[in-house]
């Protein structure tokens, strides 16, 4: 009797450490790690990052990295209604990707009443910019760059008037917002939007780090630490201006 229960007690033992190994094995073969670093229940920042080709209307072929818009609205909604979220931080590295998604996840971005920063680490190209500039603040990593280039369908001559009309308004809505949303002017940004021989004959201008920050796009130069510390200044601001302290 004891020899079975000995036996049977061991088996109960053994069951959890089983559990663990093949838990443990689904992160390193998912995440290629062992630990996972969780945030703590009572943190007060949510982080949103947008990697990889921002999806709009049309599935991208499976190895294209992408960041769904239809994944992110409701993230935002969310935000905006919890509570206990006093804070966002929004991480971009994107080659950019649909206008109108773009543009989409932008406004939303923009019209959170809670505090917000941006920061661009790798890079936020295309219609990653007016992400980037949607938030209260926004940072650039010394080595992040940003391409600012004209609204374009496929590298074809554009044939039809109306479709230039057409491109041509979608291209004023993101030259608004991105002008409103920064310190920018709308004259030197279409001046950068129009360039010629940048990015290898091509038109457009490639902006990096600082460079980004002296033209009026971006806020400053930093990384994760300094971008924490800025929100966190947002939220004590936030919260005294709720309370009354400031008006």
């Amino acid at each position: 009797m004891n020899n079975d229960f000995r036996q049977s007690g061991s088996e109960n033992e053994e069951q959890p450490k089983e559990e663990q190994s093949s838990g443990l094995i689904e992160k390193i073969q998912q995440l290629g790690q062992t630990n996972v670093p969780q945030l703590s229940q009572d943190s007060k920042i949510h982080c949103l990052t947008i990697v990889g080709q921002i999806e709009g209307h049309l599935q991208l072929p499976p190895q294209n990295k992408t960041t769904k818009y239809e994944h992110l609205i409701p993230q935002i909604v969310a935000i905006e209604q919890n509570p206990k979220i006093e804070g966002l931080l929004v991480i971009l590295n994107t080659v950019g990707g649909d206008v109108e998604a773009g543009l989409a996840i932008s406004e939303m971005l923009a019209s959170l009443s809670k505090p917000t920063v941006s920061i661009v680490l790798g890079g936020g190209h295309s219609i990653g910019v007016p992400i980037a500039v949607s938030c209260d603040y926004s940072f650039i990593a010394e080595t992040a760059t940003m391409t600012i280039h004209p609204i374009r369908l496929t590298g074809l001559v554009i044939g039809v008037p109306q479709t230039f009309e057409y491109l041509d308004k979608m291209q004023e809505r993101v030259i608004n917002f991105v002008t409103k949303n920064s310190n920018i002017t709308e004259e030197y940004f279409k001046e950068l939007m129009f360039a010629k021989g940048n990015l290898t004959r091509d038109i457009g201008t490639n902006v990096v780090g600082k460079d980004a920050v002296e033209c009026g796009l971006i806020d400053s130069v930093g990384g994760i630490g300094p971008a924490l510390q800025k929100l966190n200044e947002l939220i004590d601001l936030n919260k005294k201006k709720n309370e009354g302290i400031v008006q």
